[in-house]
């Protein structure tokens, strides 16, 4: 796979995963600092978990409190899932 599809191919396990546990990330724009999301970006990319990440993703496509535990950014995504949405007013 080449460098272009492995990033694409991370960022669709990183956007399921966080659909999957419940976070809306519209919702997070404006509460999260660029490096933050820079570094789960990173941490995604390098993981060498993604097989068993699509298969857990398989498993809970009905949805999960949590990601799954072999996650890289398992701890940031449970803070991420219980940021507050951003207000409206």
């Amino acid at each position: 796979m080449n460098w272009m599809n492995r990033l694409n191919h991370r960022a669709e396990l990183m956007g399921r995963m966080l659909e999957t546990i419940g976070v809306n990330t519209h919702d997070l724009e404006g509460h999260i600092p660029g490096e933050e999301l820079n570094a789960a970006a990173a941490r995604c990319e390098d993981c060498s978990h993604a097989g068993e990440c699509r298969t857990w993703l398989e498993q809970n496509a009905c949805g999960s409190s949590v990601p799954m535990e072999a996650c890289p950014n398992h701890d940031l995504f449970v803070t991420w899932s219980n940021k507050p949405p951003k207000s409206t007013s």
